[in-house]
């Protein structure tokens, strides 16, 4: 039986009504808070930082999905870590040394996650699967939210569940950009075990139900 995780965006989420939309999260179906933090750096664009990662945990009762979209996230770890985070995960394409990351990250007590960028290929992940307890693959290009998906992600997902099931890892993968009714089964499909969903769920007239309704298609 499938167990297709669902983890809102809180990108996506009204700001001027956080505590609101963190509660509503709660409430909802959805399994893990997934939280992006960009530096206007390694992506275009700017997030939140500290100070409101560190309200939302306040708030929160599920677990705490980070996403660091920035350069050099070693120098943060520790302070992520104290801040509530569960899981963290970083950037292939910001690492120098990305199996050193790894080990820093679960040294504070989380669980650490590799993010792809679309034109990244699973297989520079090889040598490091077995250490990493979640990967990211991003179907649209980092840094804004509302962007289309892109269709080789289903193709991308079936080659890294292979690499996982070769190594005998017990490895994750996450789904982040465009997700909707209309592809949750697919991915899950593919291999995808959590999915991550932003516009499409805080643009929703009913947020608690859309959650409910794509954990039931992507679980089915």
């Amino acid at each position: 039986m499938k167990n297709t995780l669902i983890a809102p965006s809180v990108l996506a989420a009204d700001f001027a009504n956080l505590q609101r939309d963190v509660e509503m999260i709660n409430e909802s179906e959805a399994d893990w808070f997934h939280i992006d933090i960009m530096d206007g750096v390694f992506v275009p664009n700017i997030s939140f930082g500290m100070p409101v990662l560190r309200d939302i945990t306040k708030h929160a009762k599920k677990t705490i999905d980070v996403h660091l979209m920035i350069i050099d996230p070693d120098r943060y770890i520790k302070e992520f870590a104290s801040l509530g985070a569960n899981i963290l995960t970083v950037h292939y394409e910001a690492c120098n040394h990305l199996h050193r990351t790894l080990q820093a990250i679960k040294a504070e007590g989380m669980k650490a996650g590799v993010a792809l960028n679309p034109q990244t290929n699973v297989d520079l992940l090889e040598d490091v699967i077995n250490d990493i307890d979640l990967v990211c693959v991003m179907s649209v290009n980092p840094g804004f939210g509302g962007q289309s998906f892109i269709e080789n992600t289903y193709s991308k997902v079936k080659k890294l569940k292979d690499l996982i099931q070769k190594n005998g890892a017990s490895t994750l993968i996450e789904i982040d950009g465009g997700v909707t009714n209309k592809n949750a089964a697919a991915l899950a499909n593919a291999g995808a075990d959590v999915l991550v969903a932003g516009s499409y769920v805080f643009k929703a007239s009913n947020q608690i139900e859309t959650i409910k309704g794509l954990k039931a298609i992507a679980n089915s």
